[in-house]
This record gives C-alpha cells, sequence and structure tokens, in this order.
C-alpha cells in the first residue's frame, strides 16, 4: 500500500482525509507545526508519523521513508488581517519546498488542493492559482491532479468559516443575523463527498495524465439564501424554534462577488465518483456532531 505524506493534516479538510486514509489502509505521514492545534486528529497520532516542519527541514520526511504520493491540504486563508507576505509564505513558498521535495525524492504524485474562487477576488484566491501556475510546468516530471473545490462543510470546521458562524449565531440566540441579499448561487459540498473525491483520484493516478483538474461539487447549486433557510429550519427541527431573525440584504456582497457558480464535476463522475450526501443528510450530520 502507498505511503502519503499529506500537509495540513491538523485543519478542518486535512483532519477527515487522514481519518480516510486511514480507513482505507494507507500508510500517512504529516507535516504540521510544533503549535499546531491538533484536537480533530488526537486520536489518530498514535498512527501516523508526523513531522514539525517548525522545528526539522521539510525534507527528512522524505529522506526518512519514500513517499509514494503527497496530498496539500495546508493553505492560510488571511482572514485576521494578515499579510501578503503570510499568505504568500503559506500557500505558494510553502507549497514550492514541498514540490521540490516530491521532485528531488521522486515521489510519484501530488494531488494539490485549489479553489474555485476566482484569482481577483482576494489574496487567498490568487496565491492559491499562483501555485497551480508552478505545479503545471513540473506535471512531466511528477503526476498532478488538481482538486479545484467548492464551498465544503460538515462537522469539526473552522469557527471562522461561514457554516460554523451561522450555526454558532443561531446556538447564541442571537435576535437577529445581517447577511447579503444572500441571492449567490453556490454549491455547497458535505466534507465526506469532498473526502471520497480525493480518495477516488487517488486510486485512479495511473489511469491520469501527467497534469489534470477536477472541479468538487455535487453540480448542483443553491441560493445562499435558500441554504441559510434550510439550515434554520433544520436546526429548529432538532432543537426547537429559534428567535433569531435572517436581515437579509442589510450586508452588501463583496466587490468582484460571483454571483452563479456552476460545477462541471463530469471529470470525477467520469472516474466513479459521486457525491451521496443529500443537503438534509448533511445539515443532520453537521447538527448531531454538535460543531
Amino acid at each position: 500500500m502507498k505511503t502519503i505524506l499529506l500537509t495540513g493534516a491538523t485543519g478542518f479538510l486535512g483532519s477527515h482525509l487522514l481519518e480516510a486514509l486511514l480507513k482505507t489502509g494507507y500508510k500517512v505521514v504529516i507535516l504540521k507545526r510544533s503549535t499546531s492545534n491538533t484536537w480533530r486528529i488526537e486520536h489518530l497520532l498514535t498512527k501516523v508519523k508526523s513531522y514539525d516542519v517548525d522545528c526539522n527541514q521539510l525534507e527528512k520526511s522524505f529522506a526518512d521513508q519514500h513517499i509514494d504520493v503527497v496530498i496539500h491540504t495546508a493553505c492560510h486563508y488571511g482572514r485576521n488581517g494578515d499579510s501578503l507576505v503570510e499568505i504568500v509564505e503559506s500557500n505558494v513558498m510553502f507549497g514550492l519546498r514541498v514540490l521540490d521535495a516530491c521532485i528531488k525524492y521522486q515521489a510519484g504524485a501530488i494531488l494539490n488542493t485549489d479553489t474555485l474562487l476566482q484569482k481577483n477576488l482576494n489574496s487567498y484566491a490568487l496565491s492559491k492559482k499562483q501555485f497551480v501556475e508552478w505545479l503545471e510546468p513540473k506535471s512531466d516530471t511528477i503526476q498532478v491532479v488538481n482538486l479545484k473545490l467548492e464551498h465544503m462543510y460538515g462537522p469539526k470546521d473552522d469557527a471562522s468559516k461561514f457554516v460554523s458562524w451561522l450555526l454558532s449565531q443561531l446556538k447564541g440566540n442571537m435576535p437577529e443575523i445581517n447577511l447579503t441579499s444572500g441571492k449567490q448561487m453556490r454549491d455547497f459540498i458535505y466534507i465526506d463527498d469532498v473526502v471520497s473525491a480525493y480518495i477516488t483520484a487517488l486510486s485512479r493516478l495511473d489511469e491520469l495524465p501527467g497534469f489534470s483538474e477536477y472541479e468538487v461539487g455535487t453540480g448542483c447549486s443553491i441560493t445562499v439564501k435558500s441554504f441559510i433557510q434550510k439550515l434554520k429550519c433544520s436546526y429548529e427541527a432538532k432543537f426547537g424554534k429559534s428567535v433569531t431573525t435572517l436581515n437579509f440584504g442589510v450586508v452588501p456582497l463583496r466587490e468582484g462577488e460571483v454571483l452563479n457558480v456552476k460545477v462541471d464535476n463530469s471529470g470525477l463522475l467520469d472516474l466513479g465518483w459521486k457525491p451521496e450526501v443529500s443537503l438534509k443528510k448533511g445539515f443532520e450530520n453537521l447538527l448531531e456532531e454538535g460543531k
């Protein structure tokens, strides 16, 4: 069975991926910082080999064992007023150091986590696209699979993320939540379906070209307003009537906001993947976890 090196293992996506990789039988090596909060993967740490990249040279994880595939999920969203240098260091330079090590130690492939956001929307999106521009010309040396994610949600997400924030407002019995008009169309995909897309691509690597890209979403868009209303209904069905009023149209849309996001997941469907978790079931799972 292949040895997988996973970056961002302590994060939302990375932690769910780690669980799935171990269940599938892969040997997993993870990269993290010595200061990383490991609450999501505490129960898995004895099952993996871990390297603190702020204490050891990144290459050590490659030198100590042969890495067959890297799954790169580590990223910096830049939500807390972080500098451009910090965002580029995390989303471009760190990725390039991983890529250099992959090539030097002859890893077979890298599965990269990209975004469907347009690169001119914000610094995060721009930096993610810049890294892909470095990856693509190296695909004659190492196989590259670029997974472009739509809006994923699920248990154990960061408190600052949209769905987690909404739930925290409802649980806190906030009198009102000020929102945009909610007319934006988005494709919300449950975390388990995102993870299964990675596992599918990983299992089909031998059939893929040097460079391939896949859009990861359900293929069905919904307005943000409808999504929020359905989430509130699910919350009330489980916990009782909410006192919170949803104030749509109070917050202006972001400059450059794309109003209609359509995900073309046909490439993944051709690989045998399909989304399994409905919005209703996703909400039930999310509320059951209490996160």
